[in-house]
């Protein structure tokens, strides 16, 4: 499978919601519930463990994408993500976001100078 990089720099095709969905795998969203549940301090339900990827238009997603900034951003723009948009050094969305996820960054800035 290819790697696929969401439009903040985490990549979906590593991330647990994305490999329950493909693998359709029961334990594996219970447990990423109960972990992003703890880490987030919310209330995260196994069946919000269940995604096609951030950057797909169509099929499921978690619940955080319909409100995710830089996902509407992107899709708004028209940019695979946001290491691909013109405006990305000076974006206060996802610049703190990455200030939080510097391996995000990372994957952005490898994308940005076309090492993907």
């Amino acid at each position: 499978m290819d790697r696929m990089v969401s439009y903040c720099g985490l990549v979906c095709s590593e991330c647990p919601a994305f490999l329950a969905r493909r693998d359709d795998d029961a334990e594996l969203r219970k447990r990423t519930a109960a972990e992003w549940s703890a880490m987030y301090g919310s209330d995260v339900k196994p069946e919000h463990i269940d995604c096609d990827g951030c950057i797909s238009t169509g099929g499921v997603h978690t619940p955080h994408c319909s409100e995710c900034e830089m996902r509407s951003c992107g899709q708004r723009r028209s940019v695979p993500n946001c290491g691909r948009c013109a405006d990305f050094a000076g974006c206060p969305t996802i610049n703190g976001f990455l200030s939080a996820v510097p391996g995000a960054r990372a994957v952005l800035e490898g994308e940005r100078n076309g090492a993907v």
